[in-house]
């Protein structure tokens, strides 16, 4: 092949990786963007305490301290993380129709914890491949991203109305559907390396078990951990009970959802020029700046607002969610050699995602429940320790890899 024709060649490739990561990403939100908001809602249709509503859907998060690493362990390994996320998602897909068989809080929590073993190792997995893309084919991970982000907003605003038209059993028929969109699209995903194509974008070196050892007793990447994850975590509140905090403070459905998407928009938007944004402000100063936004979202919504603030409010959650996240990626991938990165991933989805955010989520039914909408105070202060943390974090880290390649 002639060079021009091995350029366009590679240009169809890697429009091909980022239209199916990218309708990947748009699957997963779907779920996300009906489970955060209506989840916690049909928990509580189905009669379970503020308390246990925060047992039921911080269990998951536990579950991923455990598994996911070593389940992302396991997709460096083989090099075919296509075939792992088909595995997971079609086991999370039959595991939420079980909820439809669930009376009561143990059998509910139980439920959970089983579709937990498949779901939360999907998005570390996906974050490995398309940080893959961007290092070798230099794609925009927030381009690619920021799909999610749109389907999310489209599914906060169809669940409100959902909601609003048939009630809190519409909440888990929406999850299932959403489940089987992400089975179908993990089919779409690029072929590993000898089965196609797409090969090169999904290469892999391997990993070694004595890499994943030396990255967990690396003293920086555990300082990453705790700032990162703090930020994640001070939105525990917001995610339990967000929805029904609103509620009882008389907002409808429809106003409820829009507030849930006005956040996600201002996500987009950053997600858009992502590129440019990490290269002006650098990746720990991201997480900083998420930790920032934090501690004034978080005590601005304590005093429950008027609409009026509290929709410019919203807009924070660019920073407080968008920024921390694209610093954290972005963090492994230049801190991370490419054969560790999904362990890396897995790593910061079980210890900052899983165990900062599902020990937050499981205060946060007591907290609410003794303090209503003043329980997000308490995620300001997370915020706070989160700033400090990536004080140390920008202090310490000069750029370096945190495990020498060899």
């Amino acid at each position: 092949m002639n060079p021009v024709g091995k350029k366009q060649a590679q240009e169809r490739v890697g429009r091909g990786f980022a239209a199916r990561l990218s309708l990947f990403y748009g699957a997963i939100f779907l779920l996300i963007g009906f489970h955060l908001p209506y989840f916690p809602v049909w928990l509580e249709w189905r009669g379970l305490s503020p308390a246990e509503i925060g047992i039921v859907l911080s269990a998951p998060l536990a579950v991923r301290v455990f598994f996911t690493p070593v389940i992302s362990f396991a997709a460096d390994r083989s090099g075919d993380r296509r075939g792992v996320l088909i595995v997971l998602a079609w086991g999370a897909f039959c595991a939420l129709w079980l909820f439809t068989l669930a009376d009561g809080f143990l059998a509910i929590l139980a439920i959970a914890i089983l579709a937990a073993l498949f779901w939360t190792s999907i998005m570390p997995v996906t974050e490995a491949i398309a940080m893959e893309g961007v290092r070798r084919s230099g794609h925009d991970y927030g381009r690619m991203r920021l799909w999610g982000s749109l389907t999310f907003i489209a599914a906060s605003f169809a669940g409100g109305i959902a909601l609003q038209a048939w009630g809190a059993p519409a909440a888990l028929w929406l999850m299932i559907a959403a489940t089987g969109s992400i089975a179908v699209a993990a089919h779409l995903l690029p072929l590993p390396v000898g089965k196609g194509r797409l090969r090169e974008a999904t290469a892999l070196p391997q990993i070694r078990v004595k890499d994943a050892v030396s990255l967990v007793r690396s003293p920086l990447f555990l300082l990453f951990l705790a700032a990162a994850g703090l930020a994640q975590a001070a939105h525990a509140v917001y995610y339990v009970f967000g929805t029904i905090h609103w509620q009882a403070l008389g907002i409808p459905p429809g106003v409820i959802g829009s507030l849930w998407a006005v956040g996600v928009i201002a996500e987009i938007l950053l997600f858009m020029f992502s590129g440019r944004v990490v290269a002006a402000l650098g990746t720990v100063n991201l997480i900083a700046l998420a930790g920032f936004a934090g501690i004034v979202r978080w005590t601005v919504t304590a005093f429950s607002p008027p609409l009026i603030v509290l929709f410019p409010v919203q807009i924070l959650h660019a920073l407080t969610f968008g920024a921390a996240h694209l610093g954290a990626v972005h963090f492994i991938s230049q801190a991370i050699p490419e054969k560790a990165s999904g362990t890396a991933q897995g790593l910061y989805a079980a210890c900052a995602v899983g165990g900062a955010m599902g020990a937050a989520i499981l205060a946060s039914g007591p907290l609410y429940e003794a303090l209503g909408g003043y329980a997000y105070l308490a995620m300001a202060a997370l915020s706070l320790v989160s700033l400090v943390c990536t004080g140390l974090l920008a202090r310490r880290w000069q750029g370096r890899k945190l495990i020498v390649e060899r």
